[in-house]
């Protein structure tokens, strides 16, 4: 399993981005913008597991990254890996972080997002 301060991790090290708290009502959320544009390429989020897939309402770390709509289904039929919570689910995804066992299986879709945004 991945933890969300990896992540933060990587995108501060590779773009020297720092996450933003912008949601007053969700303190934990954290949001990725290009410099310039001002334009998102992550969220992180903290969500009931039963948001995704229908188990029990427990929390879980999720990431959501921008990805070219010919790739979406093909992505999303990885394990872990869903149409987008609470953003447009044709351009984004949503990754479920406890699926994801290290770095690497994500940090090419972050740089992806990144340049797509």
């Amino acid at each position: 399993m991945i933890e969300r301060e990896e992540i933060i991790e990587y995108i501060v090290e590779t773009y020297t981005i720092y996450p933003e708290y912008i949601f007053e009502k969700f303190p934990n959320y954290c949001v990725f913008r290009q410099k310039r544009k001002k334009k998102w390429f992550g969220l992180i989020m903290t969500i009931p597991r039963n948001k995704l897939y229908g188990e029990e309402e427990i929390k879980i770390d999720v990431i959501n990254l921008k990805i070219n709509p010919e790739l979406n289904e093909i992505v999303r039929n990885k394990n872990g890996y869903y149409q987008a919570y609470h953003m447009n689910k044709k351009h984004w995804i949503t990754i479920d972080l406890s699926a994801v066992e290290n770095l690497d299986q994500i940090a090419g879709l972050i740089d992806d997002s990144f340049k797509l945004t």
